[in-house]
């Protein structure tokens, strides 16, 4: 009787830890939106479906792991206690046990399949890219981001790291960017994502995105903000020596101040390239003139 009275503790205490490792865990992870914070537990606040997914089934799985933890820590108990030389000094001769055997290979079965369907789903669910409202490309250097819109006319700019002495009162050191990839809320976002020199990795894990930047191959991916804010990411890919100074800052806005920063890119774009053409044009005459005098 003592010794089931331990068995209900054990388990007891297992259960109020789970419980209290889940609820750490879920605020936590919601203690600010788009970046870790300092003794931060768990994942980011989630801020597409695709990450919303990613935690759940995490969850599902710790539930699953902790369980069976629990359930072979207890059994281990029971061999110990009951089978030892001084409490059990005749050994039991039983050699085979069918219902036995039949648990122990159809439980790990359902227990596979249980975990196989959900992740097939999400798996899928992270490569097949629904129809994308806007695409950006990203190319990854040593060491920084290059962005283009191509959806959006000639945007296209370098995102280098902000460096300790240039940073402002609400930019994090070692994440924030000189120039921020801006997308629209609840819109379907397609990065294409290529490296220009080493392999690198496009990372943002309040996304649920994560894909390696390949020199000569494009690969891409997706993600859906609902809700706006500014998110951080840093490259993911181990690629020299300033692969920590890489950072990824997505600035999700609405579909009004979306436009607004598209038109103001664009009217920068367009100021610029009269002067290009001038020199392009007074170059060309430059030639034609000493051309003729040839």
């Amino acid at each position: 009787m003592r010794f089931l009275n331990g068995i209900g503790r054990f388990v007891g205490f297992g259960a109020i830890a789970l419980a209290a490792g889940l609820i750490l865990t879920a605020t936590g992870a919601h203690a600010e939106v788009g970046m870790a914070t300092p003794g931060q537990m768990g994942m980011q606040q989630a801020a597409t479906p695709v990450m919303e997914d990613i935690e759940s089934f995490h969850h599902f799985l710790l539930i699953i792991i902790t369980a069976i933890v629990a359930l072979v820590s207890i059994l281990l108990v029971v061999v110990m206690v009951r089978f030892n030389r001084k409490a059990n000094p005749v050994p039991s001769k039983t050699s085979h046990n069918t219902l036995i055997e039949v648990i122990w290979t159809v439980v790990p079965v359902m227990i596979l399949m249980a975990i196989a369907i959900p992740s097939f789903r999400l798996l899928y669910k992270e490569l097949v890219i629904p129809p994308a409202e806007l695409t950006i490309k990203a190319t990854g250097n040593q060491w920084f981001w290059s962005y283009e819109y191509p959806d959006n006319g000639d945007i296209s700019f370098d995102a280098n790291l902000v460096p300790d002495d240039e940073l402002k009162p609400d930019q994090p050191r070692l994440l924030a960017t000189d120039e921020v990839v801006v997308v629209p809320v609840n819109e379907v976002v397609r990065v294409i994502v290529t490296g220009g020199d080493v392999i690198h990795s496009w990372a943002v894990p309040a996304f649920g995105v994560k894909i390696d930047a390949i020199p000569g191959r494009l690969n891409e991916t997706w993600f859906k903000a609902e809700r706006t804010g500014t998110y951080y990411g840093q490259c993911s890919e181990l690629c020299g020596q300033g692969h920590a100074y890489m950072p990824i800052e997505v600035k999700v806005v609405s579909k009004e101040d979306f436009a607004a920063w598209v038109a103001q890119k664009s009217g920068s774009a367009s100021r610029a390239t009269p002067a290009t053409g001038v020199k392009l044009a007074q170059a060309g005459g430059a030639s034609t003139t000493s051309g003729a005098a040839h």
